[in-house]
């Protein structure tokens, strides 16, 4: 087993060298921001879709539309609007009069790196398709189906505090998203240099560094990766505390917990975990690359009741009660 880990290690190391590079020409565009960067390649090299929230003007698109420029990609944006339909995403019939016949016009949904900007403003069936989308990895249009990129990932943004003219996304729905993450102020310092860098007319640009295989290269290394017992105990016990929390001595949280976490925070977890791992150059998940991807895998899965609300209790308090109750391996 030592040898195994050791000769992953060695090839996690020769296949993760691009994170630096990717990060790098990333910085020259994007200021601060790891906590957002780290999630994204999380996202991509684990598989899932990325859930961003934050008041506007702090880099969520730019975030995004950079990585998509220095991956060798696709790239689509769909900008969220109450008049979208289903078809402007996933596509539709084409009707041609000279020759009486119809075809398929495929929409944006077909690109390898899909952003999905203030998708809380499209109505239900539009987040619909596009959800149905990310879990089935495909699209029928009329009776046939079309299997979507094998490198496909979408990466939605929401404003948080705009509720007129919003459809707020289901519980059902935002679980499909691997990840959740919160997008805060930069710093004093680092919003300095965001002014150096774009107060210009001419923005720094990046270089395209990274193709689509070595991403799948780099996911099908990472899958690869040692996860113990212990490690698969641990994220058990911590998904279980979210709908049994009286189990580990925190009778209180019970009463501001409507629906804990869903099996799919399990996969997710061990998936992102892993990811992190590898984007840190280890061919095996500890218990802080756990605690790492936990907050972001759960955040968006706890749901809350309204004694929790009344009482200003969030799900990131209910995580942080759990992450200190729940006993590290």
């Amino acid at each position: 087993m030592d040898f195994e880990i050791s000769e992953l290690n060695r090839k996690i190391g020769e296949d993760s060298l691009f994170i630096q590079d990717l990060r790098r020409e990333m910085s020259k565009v994007v200021v601060g921001q790891e906590e957002l960067i780290e999630a994204l390649l999380t996202g991509i090299i684990g598989n899932g879709h990325v859930l961003l929230e934050g008041l506007p003007g702090l880099a969520k698109t730019l975030t995004i539309k950079t990585l998509s420029q220095v991956l060798d990609s696709s790239f689509q944006r769909i900008q969220f609007t109450p008049d979208l339909l289903p078809a402007d995403i996933v596509g539709t019939l084409i009707y041609n009069p000279k020759e009486s016949t119809f075809s398929v016009r495929k929409g944006p949904i077909f690109a390898n790196i899909i952003l999905a900007d203030e998708i809380n403003r499209a109505p239900a069936k539009v987040q619909s398709a596009l959800l149905e989308a990310m879990q089935e990895r495909q699209v029928t249009i009329a009776e046939n189906t079309y299997r979507l990129p094998e490198l496909f990932m979408v990466m939605a943004t929401q404003n948080p505090i705009e509720q007129e003219g919003t459809y707020p996304l289901p519980e059902a729905q935002v679980d499909r998203f691997m990840l959740k993450v919160n997008v805060t102020y930069p710093t004093k310092s680092e919003e300095l240099r965001v002014l150096e860098i774009m107060a210009r007319q001419e923005h720094p640009q990046v270089k395209t560094i990274i193709s689509a295989d070595k991403i799948l290269r780099a996911r099908m290394t990472a899958d690869k990766i040692y996860v113990d017992d212990k490690i698969k105990n641990y994220v058990l016990d911590l998904v279980i505390a979210t709908r049994e929390p009286e189990r580990n001595g925190l009778k209180k949280l019970k009463d501001y917990i409507r629906c804990g976490a869903s099996p799919r925070a399990t996969i997710f977890m061990i998936q992102a975990a892993k990811a992190y791992a590898f984007i840190n150059g280890r061919g095996y998940v500890t218990p802080e690359d756990i605690k790492s991807v936990g907050f972001n895998v759960m955040r968006h899965r706890i749901l809350l009741t309204y004694e929790a609300e009344a009482e200003n209790v969030t799900s990131e308090d209910i995580l942080r009660n759990i992450f200190e109750a729940v006993e590290v391996p």
